[in-house]
Formats: C-alpha cells, sequence, structure tokens
C-alpha cells in the first residue's frame, strides 16, 4: 500500500510556536529528527527546514523564521535523537544551531547490524510496516517560501516512521545481543560528526578526474576552479551550476592544447575573467605548477598491501559468520590505513569491530 500522506505536520513558524513545541519534547526521552538544507541551490548551505516527531505528532519546524533556536539545541541536548543516517544532519545541526548530540539512535546503523541489505528509510518503512512511502524530489529548494503542503507532507514522511522503526530494530538488536554494538557505533558516529572538515587549499581544487592532469594542465585547472568557486559565490549557486566538473576538466585540457572553447553561454564579463584565469596559468612559471600527489614507496606499499589482504580476509569470514556486510565491518579504505599505519585504529573503528577483527 501507499501510504496517503495527511495534513497532521505542526508547521513551528515564530518563537511562540517554538516554546510550545520545547514544552512538548520535555516529556519525551526520545525525539525523531530530520533536516534539509538548501545545498543544491546556493553556494553557502544553510539550514532551511527541521522535522521532528514525536509520539503522536509531527512538527515542521522553519528555521528561517526563527532567528534564535538556541532553546531548541538546549533542550535537545537532554535527549535521545532517532535519525536515519546521522552525519549530515548532526553536521548541519553543529553548524547551525551548535547543537552537539550525547545519545543518538541511527536506524541506518541499526537496520545493518541486524544485516538488512536494504536500510534506505523507504525499504525499512516497507518492510516493518508495509508503508510505501510516496517518492519526492531530491532536487526540491527547500530555501523557498512558502513552501508547498506537499513538499511539507514529504518532508515530514522523513521523521514520522522513525521512532515506530527504532523500537522494531532496538527489539531485534535486544534478541541478537547486539545493543552493546549498536551503542558503539552510534556513540562513534557522535564523535566523528564532531570533526572538523577543513578545506585544504593545496586539495580542494583536485576534482574527481583532475589526477590525470599534470604540468601545465593542472596549473590551468586551478585557476578555473578558484575562477568558478568566485563566480558561484558571487551570484549564490553552487558552483556546478556555473560550470560542471567535466567541463573544467575539458577546459584545462584544451588551453593546455592549444584549443579554446567558445563558452558562448558566458556573459561577455563571465568569459573574459574565465580566459583570464586560463592566461595566467598558462603564463605561470613551471616552479609554480601544482605539484603531483606524493606516491608510498614501492616496498612499503607492497608490505602494506600484503597486510591489507590479510585483515581482507580476515574481515570477510567474520562478516560472514555474523550476517554482515563486510563494508560494515570494516570498509576496505578502513584495512588500508590499518595496515598503513595502526596507531590510529581506536579512531578508525568501534570498539566491536577491532574486538571482532582481533586487531586491538
Amino acid at each position: 500500500m501507499v501510504v496517503k500522506t495527511h495534513e497532521t505536520e505542526k508547521v513551528v513558524g515564530d518563537a511562540s510556536q517554538l516554546r510550545e513545541l520545547l514544552a512538548r519534547i520535555e516529556h519525551h526521552r526520545r525525539v525523531a529528527i530530520d533536516t534539509e538544507a538548501d545545498s543544491l541551490h546556493s553556494y553557502r548551505e544553510k539550514l532551511c527546514l527541521i522535522q521532528l516527531s514525536l509520539p503522536g505528532d509531527d512538527y515542521v519546524l522553519d528555521p528561517l523564521a526563527i532567528p534564535d533556536l538556541a532553546p531548541l539545541a538546549t533542550t535537545l541536548e537532554e535527549k535521545e535523537i532517532v535519525l536515519h543516517g546521522a552525519d549530515f544532519d548532526l553536521r548541519l545541526l553543529r553548524r547551525n544551531l551548535n547543537y552537539h548530540a550525547r545519545k543518538i539512535f541511527d536506524t541506518v546503523i541499526a537496520a545493518r547490524l541486524l544485516g538488512i541489505r536494504e536500510f534506505s528509510l523507504a525499504a525499512l518503512v516497507k518492510q516493518y510496516f508495509n508503508i510505501e512511502l510516496p517518492k519526492g524530489s531530491q532536487k526540491a529548494n527547500w530555501g523557498r517560501r512558502p513552501l508547498p503542503s506537499r513538499m511539507l507532507q514529504y518532508a515530514v514522511n522523513d521523521t514520522r516512521f522513525l521512532l515506530s522503526l527504532a523500537e522494531r530494530l532496538e527489539s531485534e538488536l535486544e534478541e541478537l545481543g547486539r545493543m552493546i554494538w549498536f551503542r558503539q557505533s552510534c556513540q562513534r558516529a557522535i564523535a566523528q560528526a564532531e570533526v572538523e572538515r577543513p578545506r585544504n587549499a593545496d586539495e580542494v581544487w583536485r576534482i574527481s578526474g583532475a589526477g590525470a592532469l599534470r604540468g601545465r594542465a593542472a596549473a590551468i585547472l586551478r585557476e578555473l576552479w578558484h575562477w568558478r568557486e568566485k563566480e558561484a559565490e558571487a551570484v549564490n549557486r553552487p558552483a556546478f551550476h556555473i560550470l560542471q566538473n567535466e567541463e573544467l576538466l575539458r577546459a584545462a585540457s584544451n588551453f593546455d592544447g592549444g584549443n579554446v572553447a567558445d563558452y558562448r553561454h558566458f556573459s561577455n564579463r563571465r568569459r573574459e575573467t574565465f580566459l583570464a584565469a586560463a592566461e595566467r596559468a598558462m603564463q605561470m612559471d613551471q616552479s609554480e605548477w601544482p605539484a603531483p600527489r606524493p606516491r608510498m614507496g614501492s616496498r612499503r606499499s607492497t608490505v602494506a598491501s600484503e597486510r591489507t589482504e590479510q585483515l581482507k580476509r580476515k574481515r570477510d569470514e567474520v562478516a560472514a559468520k555474523l550476517k554482515l556486510e563486510p563494508a560494515f565491518v570494516a570498509p576496505r579504505a578502513t584495512l588500508e590505513a590499518i595496515a598503513n599505519d595502526a596507531k590510529d585504529i581506536e579512531k578508525l573503528l568501534a570498539p566491536w569491530q577491532r574486538e571482532v577483527l582481533e586487531v586491538d
């Protein structure tokens, strides 16, 4: 069956309504939360919507209409929040509300610890409640106002079933004796979301495919990337709205080969600044060109590769025994990191993962 969305959600759009919501939250130990941002429609991503569900009530909070959300952050820090895939939401809430989670229930982690392979929210709602959630646009502009009712109804479905789903998943985890593993994984998710990810000026321009460019071509790509960032910021649009990565790579290669694309769809001003950026790179001294990324020595790479394969075989055996996805027990990138340098293992794996892999 397809669930028919209905207008039971309560819109929270001012300080008075927020106070009423906070009073309701105080009576519950768990709150289901999801967020919506406008990263596909503006240069600097901003929080546009917070969906919250309590037993029997669904709320849609408008952060663009309420300037002070500190009371919400304070109230939520005392609760266990239920999310589906916590990392993005926790980072967005920290940046916008200065909210730091203390206890979470991530339904994705719970499902994967149960060996469930289809763990999207729609798949889990179908599996546990035999309800098919209506599909919505992944490219919706959540920064527009007023939001159409269909978008509000779509948004609230992201939290409407989470509390009931958490109860079902929790019961199954208890039966399997994996609640300790689950809590460890959730705490690690909180810790990971707290880590800042600063942009490295020497690396940020290296988009997918940039490794194929060398010398002057790489220098041109770097200048064009920075040009694109300035253009995007000036008009408050995502960078890909100015020029997509594939075009950026193609332009760098063409300029390096002496071919200049027309780009007539650019305004005269934009085309001039685009060409000027490429020209700056072409006039650079070779000493100013980007250095290729360093490679590991062959001997160390061979030793690390052998160690990685040993860890992978162990992981696959453990995953098969536990009926879990191998990548959930430990992603290959994590195994490679451990093989190269095991000193940060506590940051790379939760205690239960270290235990089952016998790498403590």
